[in-house]
């Protein structure tokens, strides 16, 4: 049995309460009401029920903390140091067409520092955990991201820009420097899940650009406290900022960035 500290317990209550009706909404999707937020970019009752369910939650437990919300934006706190960063949904496209894919991600910023964070998919009932300095798990499992060397026998994942959303060129750019490398190219439809699988070894490396800080703030710490390497495309630390990331294990980091940045030209 692992000894978690009151802060993870605190996030992993709160999705495990906000599943509940997330699990429910999706047994019963037909009933569900859905608005058009953007193109292609869906907003449900049952995600704007989960991020109410989360924040009260979060907030009841630590009431100075900030937040960053996916749906309802930024919320200043007393406590200067500390901001809750929270997609209820991450995976909405995949939840609303009944592919269950999709995930809670809860993630914490400490003086500006990714600190905790917590993926959750509920219809495995898989908890992905991480605090830093205190290693990554799923459930009571320790985690350790792959020790793959080689790009053709890896297996990465990535984001697809869709309708409505720019850099399909260079995308296709990136795409055709990486498939001719690898053994495959995966994509499931939730950023935060796909850095949980990085975490986890079940994929070795994950890429994509114009991600939102709710989309990944949980499983850049997973892969961090799973042994594996995270940056912006520059190499740097500036993925909140950039919405560019490249994460995978210290062998295949290098060389998934120089073929990123080679078809970036």
């Amino acid at each position: 049995m692992i000894v978690r500290s009151a802060l993870l317990n605190v996030m992993m209550g709160a999705a495990r309460k906000a599943a509940r009706s997330l699990v429910r909404d999706y047994g019963e999707l037909e009933h569900l009401q859905v608005s058009m937020k953007g193109p292609a970019d869906f907003v449900s009752s049952a995600d704007i029920r989960a991020e109410k369910t989360l924040r009260a939650e979060l907030k009841k437990a630590r009431p100075g903390f900030g937040f960053l919300l996916e749906e309802g934006g930024e919320i200043a706190g007393d406590d200067k140091s500390h901001r809750w960063i929270v997609d209820p949904i991450d995976g909405t496209t995949n939840f609303l067409h009944g592919i269950p894919n999709f995930c809670i991600s809860i993630g914490l910023e400490r003086d500006g520092e990714l600190y905790a964070g917590v993926v959750y998919q509920p219809l495995g009932d898989e908890m992905f955990h991480a605090e830093k300095g205190a290693g990554a798990f799923l459930n009571e499992r320790r985690l350790r991201v792959s020790a793959r060397r080689k790009m053709e026998e890896s297996v990465f994942t990535t984001g697809i820009p869709f309708h409505g959303r720019p850099g399909h060129e260079p995308f296709l750019k990136e795409l055709a420097a990486v498939m001719g490398q690898v053994a495959g190219v995966r994509r499931f439809g939730s950023a935060a899940l796909d850095l949980a699988y990085v975490a986890a070894g079940r994929c070795d490396g994950y890429w994509e650009s114009g991600i939102k800080p709710w989309d990944i703030a949980a499983g850049v710490v997973l892969v961090r406290e799973a042994g594996g390497y995270v940056t912006d495309y520059d190499g740097g630390g500036r993925m909140l900022e950039t919405g560019d990331l490249v994460a995978a294990n210290d062998h295949l980091h290098q060389p998934l960035l120089k073929l990123l940045k080679s078809a970036r030209g």
